[in-house]
């Protein structure tokens, strides 16, 4: 089979074509500025050990959390759809399901339960600005939460990380 080229992966395409972390994303928008999340350093060193999917949950989530930080505190995130039976959905949980699967989960403009499971390689979000319900006094911010806990449970493995290294004898 001399001449034919293997069959790659978009990650491994990635892995190997890895730019240094100031060039590896860049969001311009018309006010001339870089409206990219901030990527956390030790989120992107441990890049090279996440699957695709958790991978693009971490990301997911700093984009929802910035998105979040622009509304005003009477209006909530929610995802839109691009077909049109689809509408919108309240976002309430993001996963991620290894090697390849990522999930959103909410609730659509009825109130009815709705999840979202997509494919890395199809991976297509579209984030809206929607009131919040007037029942609720305070407009919910998932992304802030999921970040937060990204944030817990890194800090717990470091601890971890600590405690073992502690542990071995010299």
């Amino acid at each position: 089979m001399t001449g034919q080229s293997e069959t790659h992966t978009t990650a491994d395409a990635m892995e190997a074509n890895a730019l240094p972390p100031e060039l590896r994303a860049r969001e311009m928008r018309a006010d001339g500025k870089d409206h990219t999340p901030p990527m956390p350093e030790k989120l992107a060193r441990a890049a090279k050990q996440m699957s695709a999917a958790e991978w693009a949950h971490r990301r997911l989530v700093l984009y929802l959390k910035a998105f979040e930080e622009t509304l005003d505190p009477e209006q909530e995130a929610a995802m839109g759809f691009t077909d049109a039976a689809g509408g919108l959905m309240r976002i309430e949980g993001l996963g991620f399901h290894a090697p390849d699967i990522v999930t959103f989960s909410g609730v659509d403009g009825a109130g009815m339960r709705v999840q979202s499971i997509q494919h890395v390689s199809q991976l297509n979000v579209l984030l809206r600005a929607v009131p919040r319900p007037t029942d609720r006094p305070e407009a919910q911010r998932i992304g802030f939460r999921l970040a937060r806990a990204l944030e817990e449970e890194e800090a717990a493995e470091s601890a971890a990380d600590l405690d073992a290294t502690s542990d071995t004898p010299v």
